[in-house]
């Protein structure tokens, strides 16, 4: 039996599935993982990708934070690939429970998923750090320098755990719930190098662990099914 036939044994048999991924779920959608260097850094940017996405540069710099963040993190051409879609289908059948993303695209909810925990917070939700006031995707997107608030004038902020912000203490104990009572628990798309998000899943204690990535992972010796594909293609034959 190959690797993807018993990935669909396994879905099959299991009725309380939980999904965490990463930025491997969503290149694949044409949303390129910043981690990964391409030459426009070095071109445009004079701070590494994690110096800029950092609360503290935020707060000192905040006009070159947005420079780099509507160019390389707001991307509105994306669509939800057979991941996302075969994921929000399991849920749709009784499955699934939940979606642990460290993406912060929106995908997971395009596709139809419901119960999506969003670790690293998403680009779709902004506040106005001086009266709260929300914004959408588009005020950001569609705004030059700093975005200010309509009502107050106020410096909008994405709600996106930066460097040295932490997670949404909510969020956390929602995803360690969910890891705790799985059954399968199909990791996706993550080289699991970011913590403390890599972390939550010391919690799994239940059947079957999946690991689907291109590239090896830290979980790979303890996992019951390693499948070293792009997760969309994975999830396009199940």
């Amino acid at each position: 039996m190959d690797a993807v036939e018993k990935l669909k044994e396994m879905i099959e048999k299991s009725s309380n599935i939980v999904f965490f991924g990463g930025a491997g779920v969503s290149t694949e959608s044409g949303i390129p993982d910043f981690r990964s260097v391409d030459g426009l850094y070095h071109q445009q940017w004079d701070y590494p990708p994690e110096t800029i996405l950092s609360h503290s540069f935020f707060m000192q710099k905040p006009e070159e934070f947005y420079r780099f963040y509507r160019a390389k993190m707001l991307c509105s051409t994306a669509k939800p690939n057979m991941a996302h879609k075969k994921l929000a289908q399991l849920e749709q059948e009784g499955k699934l429970k939940a979606v642990i993303t460290q993406n912060i695209d929106n995908l997971h909810q395009m596709a139809g998923s419901k119960r999506v925990l969003e670790l690293h917070g998403s680009v779709y939700r902004n506040h106005c750090m001086k009266c709260g006031a929300f914004y959408g995707f588009d005020t950001v997107k569609k705004s030059e320098g700093i975005p200010r608030c309509e009502k107050c004038g106020g410096m909008i902020k994405p709600d996106v755990v930066l460097y040295e912000e932490a997670l949404d203490s909510r969020v956390l104990s929602e995803a360690v719930s969910a890891i705790e009572k799985a059954q399968t628990l199909i990791i996706g798309g993550t080289s699991l190098s970011v913590y403390p998000a890599a972390s939550l899943l010391d919690y799994f204690r239940g059947e079957h662990l999946v690991v689907i990535n291109r590239d090896k992972t830290s979980r790979d010796r303890i996992a019951d099914l390693v499948i070293n594909e792009a997760i969309g293609e994975v999830f396009s034959k199940i």
